[in-house]
């Protein structure tokens, strides 16, 4: 097997092992305190979506001049620099977040304030691993990188949340906890680093001083920075926690959990699909793009759809096995509903991003990430002000925003490269699984809620069977058979 290969299986290992442990752990333990599950999903995402701010798209650029920059022997020149930059980048946002708190004194009022001890170094060292991170990847090794990138943080949350609210320490044991998983995953990116090959820094600008190399380098970084907009989830978790509190935060987190269900198709597709697209875009072969654009589309939603319906019937009595019985979950299912559906389009649409991303008019999905920024958060503003509609509101701005953006992106690539996602299947697929959950919901109720969790969505599995066995629209004899299911374990 090859090392792209090894390295493409395992890290597909890592993220459905880590999936499932943030999964698991958001539906059955993290219920039993939102407030502070809140706190740490509150902390986490927030320095998350600053983190760019400070590294300013340098990341990128340690992947896109690696090759040129290994040629003139200067791999470590880029890396001291990159570093060091980013840190002098920390000192500036650090002194400009402390002076926002005297322009604005009700800034002091803010969570993100209360919280900057944790906050603060975290984006820090968050963007020293975000370095780290892109310039491994040239060594085509992922899967480490993924290992501290997935599964660290949620056993920082998930960590820091038993000390607490199980083993009932103190909240400063568990914020330590928390913030020391992060700082053993920035030690593990240095001493891999420095296995792969040993770090000598070198903080001499001549190299990219020649040539005004400094200003291509900061070029690529700043369109790098400006892709990294529109990370809504975090968007949310921040303006969830200003405005509604921390335990609406959590009740949102473990809402995300259960919706992220649905997008368990989609892991891995850009890995796999990006060769094809890049191909036929390459050949001019849009015909070929299109076919498979379609084919794809339709598996993704098809699967979607089948694990949204099972969602649906299943949720009610899902939450009787929650700590405290899920109570406030229960309160909001309509964000399931409005969510999920919203993330349903999204797998419709297919590999849409990646199309325009590998293509020319990459600048393009810049544009439109800065504008699902923007109306995420001027809905979600709105919302919020405006109704009562609490986190239903945020999961209407979620829903309104994410669909127009793809609308936009489905419209672009069909009058650029003649392709679209959207096939006539979809409708029929649409039909069926909204019978079989309205016949799974109609049907007799059982007082023991396991039996009702087994049984509604076995019901909605059988009958979207059925109704697929007539309609031919998805070929599910091509993956219920032995031979696909010997091809699983094969790794060659």
């Amino acid at each position: 097997m090859s090392v792209v290969a090894r390295q493409g299986f395992k890290y597909s290992i890592i993220g459905y092992i880590g999936f499932l442990l943030g999964t698991i752990s958001a539906i059955f333990i993290f219920p039993y305190n939102f407030e502070f599950y809140g706190k740490l999903r509150y902390i986490l995402p927030t320095a998350e979506m600053l983190v760019p701010a400070v590294v300013l798209g340098i990341s990128y650029s340690n992947v896109k001049f690696f090759h040129r920059v290994e040629k003139d022997g200067k791999k470590q020149n880029m890396l001291s620099l990159s570093l060091l930059t980013v840190f002098v980048n920390f000192i500036i946002f650090t002194g400009v977040f402390f002076v926002l708190s005297y322009l604005f004194p009700k800034f002091r009022h803010s969570e993100a304030w209360k919280l900057k001890e944790m906050i603060l170094p975290l984006i820090l060292i968050l963007s020293f691993c975000a370095i780290f991170n892109k310039y491994t990847s040239n060594y085509k090794r992922i899967v480490v990188s993924n290992i501290f990138d997935n599964l660290f943080p949620k056993i920082a949350n998930l960590g820091a949340f038993c000390l607490f609210a199980y083993f009932l320490l103190s909240q400063k044991v568990a914020f330590a906890f928390f913030f020391g998983m992060f700082a053993l995953m920035l030690f593990g990116y240095v001493y891999y680093t420095n296995k792969l090959e040993k770090i000598r820094l070198d903080f001499n600008t001549d190299y990219f001083k020649k040539d005004n190399f400094w200003k291509e380098f900061f070029n690529y970084s700043f369109f790098g920075f400006l892709g990294t907009f529109g990370n809504y989830l975090a968007i949310n978790s921040f303006m969830i926690g200003e405005f509604l509190g921390m335990e609406e935060v959590g009740i949102y987190s473990v809402l995300y959990a259960l919706i992220s269900l649905i997008s368990i198709p989609q892991l891995g597709l850009f890995n796999i699909s990006a060769p094809i697209i890049n191909k036929t875009l390459v050949e001019g072969d849009m015909e070929e793009l299109d076919r498979f654009h379609k084919k794809t589309s339709l598996s993704l939603y098809f699967l979607g759809a089948v694990l949204f319906s099972c969602i649906m019937v299943g949720f009610p009595y899902l939450t009787e096995f929650m700590p405290k019985n899920g109570t406030m979950l229960r309160e909001y299912e309509p964000v399931v509903w409005i969510w999920g559906s919203a993330v349903l389009i999204d797998l419709a649409t297919g590999f849409n991003g990646n199309i325009i991303s590998l293509s020319k008019y990459y600048r393009f999905n810049i544009l439109i990430m800065l504008l699902l920024a923007g109306l995420t958060v001027g809905l979600n503003y709105y919302f919020i002000k405006n109704t009562d509609l609490k986190l239903i509101g945020i999961a209407l701005s979620t829903a309104i925003s994410l669909t127009t953006y793809n609308v936009i992106k489905i419209a672009f690539n069909y009058f650029v490269f003649k392709v679209s996602p959207l096939t006539i299947e979809m409708i029929f697929v649409s039909i069926i699984c909204t019978l079989a959950i309205t016949v799974a919901i109609v049907l007799p109720t059982f007082h023991n809620n396991f039996i009702n969790l087994m049984y509604k969505p076995a019901v909605v599995l059988v009958l979207i069977y059925i109704g697929n066995y007539f309609t031919k629209v998805f070929p599910l004899e091509d993956y219920l058979n032995a031979n696909f299911i010997k091809s699983i374990f094969k790794f060659k």
